[in-house]
């Protein structure tokens, strides 16, 4: 098993939309600072690659998790922003509790000790 240092978040299926629905619960974004987001937020532990974070926006769109539109940037470029929709929020809200009860149940058995013996 190779070492576990910074990870890149489409390692774990599923993580990646989670954490988009997440960043923007915050409010609209591009795709860069969607990315930014989630590095900052988690010390630079979770990588999002460009390669990864498109084709995981387009997926959020398709499954009406959120909509665009193309906006001018701080800078006056034009950016496509990403906003949450209710079903997004919705969706949001059941993969938090479904992400707390398998963190838990991962961290428990992680760190369960050797059971005694008779």
């Amino acid at each position: 098993m190779p070492p576990m240092d910074r990870t890149t978040i489409d390692l774990l299926q599923g993580t990646l939309g989670v954490l988009m629905l997440k960043a923007l619960s915050w409010g609209p974004m591009h795709g860069y600072g969607i990315a930014r987001w989630i590095e900052q937020v988690t010390g630079d532990e979770l990588l999002v690659e460009e390669g990864s974070l498109y084709p995981a926006l387009h997926r959020l769109e398709v499954h009406g998790l959120a909509t665009s539109e193309w906006t001018l940037s701080t800078t006056n470029r034009r950016v496509k922003s990403y906003t949450i929709t209710e079903r997004g929020r919705a969706q949001l809200r059941a993969e938090l509790s479904r992400w707390d009860r398998f963190s838990t149940a991962v961290s428990l058995a992680l760190h369960a000790r050797r059971p005694r013996t008779a």
